[in-house]
């Protein structure tokens, strides 16, 4: 597993340890990666992504997992990462195409209920007017 954060592609640099004599001796710099399950909002479940503290505050700053990958460079993130981006993508252009806004957060519970609330509606209205007939 590389030391390289999936979201922003940092990684492990190389400096220099300096003691007090002023002596310099090659060391690494690790990037703080975090194991993080994160939640996406367009595909509805959750993804484990191995992250730096850095992005991890990104993601928050930018709006969540979802609005950070649509921004991010195709370059910088990880093979995951991407096919997270191509998945959020189509279902993005999914809810496009049926008439509902990209960031609706309306569950398929919800609208059935509120389906379910209009048709109890009609049924109300229809036996006032049959009652007034």
């Amino acid at each position: 597993m590389s030391r390289r954060c999936e979201l922003t592609g940092k990684g492990a640099q190389v400096g220099h340890k300096v003691s007090h004599s002023n002596i310099k001796t090659k060391r690494r710099f690790l990037p703080n990666l975090l194991n993080v399950t994160m939640i996406s909002d367009a595909l509805g479940r959750s993804v484990k992504l191995r992250v730096s503290a850095n992005a991890l505050k990104t993601v928050d700053h930018r709006g969540g997992l979802d609005a950070f990958l649509m921004k991010a460079k195709d370059d910088e993130l990880s093979v995951k990462a991407l096919e997270l981006k191509r998945q959020i993508r189509k279902k993005q252009a999914a809810r496009i195409a049926c008439g509902r806004r990209p960031g609706s957060r309306q569950s398929t519970v919800a609208r059935r209920a509120l389906d379910n609330r209009h048709s109890r509606l009609r049924q109300r209205e229809l036996q006032q007017q049959r009652a007034l007939e």
